[in-house]
């Protein structure tokens, strides 16, 4: 594999797993980036980044080919647009922004440039979520009518080490909430089940979380071929849970993350059949991810969420906010 220079920008928890990741398929070049200065001193005693800078436009004068972004949803299209016009390629974390200003902008120049530019959605490299793509794909379990899938987390566990109240999630202004928080949810189950024409949501702040975003939401969404699919997100859940269930004429497909499997019932036999990833490590997910954006930059591959892919997931999530605020169904 080609040898390339990167550059990770917002070197928390997920920039500095991806500079692991990184490390493990063999990149050496790589620089880190942040107003941190404790982040950038870990990043160098843990994973030897002899590279380091505070200042972003001095960073990119290390001419990297590939830029990072794994900063608060605020930050992520002011940073890509310098990057892209620095004329390096883009892996911007899930969600692409927290609106779609400037999005359009960075779409067409990075397209205009011929660059790479790929949303983190590492659930689509899942080996459950695939399993269940290639079984909607069989019809195995005829025509789709609905489908249920539910996330939910204590938001003072996500990240032990740090105080919640100081982390973008809890706050508004640096675009946090469950809505694009989750929006794994969103993506991989238009992924399923096609384009969505209309969403609407019930969401608001209900616990006693010390927040000033969106706790809990339950997002209804119909699709372009009329099936119906329920979306339930939540940072309350004392223990993690994450699961989904698919209901065709023909069957039904059951997904546990917990448990690591996919279950199918077809109508035909009407017994329940398992698919189990055993030892299965989430961090393949990431670490596959990573590899297909390598194979990206130097032509092999396709990101499988593009810059418009990322823009219409985020899309989806923000008429679920406005559905929210106004009570309303709101049309895509």
């Amino acid at each position: 594999m080609v040898s390339m220079k990167f550059l990770v920008v917002g070197c928390g928890s997920i920039g500095q797993r991806h500079i692991r990741n990184l490390r493990a398929l063999g990149e050496e070049k790589i620089i880190g980036c942040d107003l941190d200065q404790h982040k950038l001193s870990q990043i160098e005693r843990k994973y030897g980044v002899r590279e380091t800078y505070s200042d972003f436009k001095h960073a990119l004068k290390r001419k990297p080919e590939a830029v990072l972004v794994c900063t608060s949803n605020v930050s992520h299209i002011s940073i890509a647009l310098t990057a892209v016009k620095n004329n390096c390629h883009i892996f911007v974390e899930k969600p692409l922004s927290h609106n779609l200003d400037g999005v359009d902008e960075l779409l067409k120049r990075a397209s205009g440039k011929d660059l790479v530019l790929m949303v983190g959605f590492n659930f689509r490299f899942h080996p459950n979520l695939r399993r269940i793509k290639e079984l909607l794909d069989k019809r195995s379990i005829g025509k789709v009518i609905c489908a249920r899938a539910q996330v939910g987390q204590y938001l003072p566990e996500w990240h032990r080490w740090k105080d919640y109240r100081k982390s973008y999630s809890a706050q508004k202004s640096l675009g946090g909430g469950i809505i694009l928080d989750a929006v794994h949810e969103l993506d991989y189950i238009r992924w399923f089940l096609g384009e969505v024409r209309e969403v609407f949501c019930f969401a608001g702040k209900l616990s006693n979380l010390e927040i000033n975003t969106e706790d809990i939401a339950e997002v209804l969404l119909r699709f372009k071929n009329e099936t119906i699919a329920e979306v339930h997100m939540d940072y309350i859940q004392r223990s993690y849970s994450r699961s989904c269930q698919i209901i065709g004429d023909k069957g039904t497909i059951l997904w546990d993350f917990n448990k690591n499997i996919v279950k199918l019932c077809s109508a035909e036999n009407k017994r329940w059949r398992s698919f189990i990833e055993k030892g299965f490590d989430f961090n393949r997910t990431y670490l596959d991810e990573m590899r297909h954006f390598i194979k990206c930059i130097i032509g092999d591959e396709k990101p499988p969420v593009d810059g418009k892919e990322g823009r219409r997931v985020l899309e989806i999530a923000l008429a679920a906010k406005r559905s929210a605020e106004t009570s309303k169904v709101i049309e895509l």
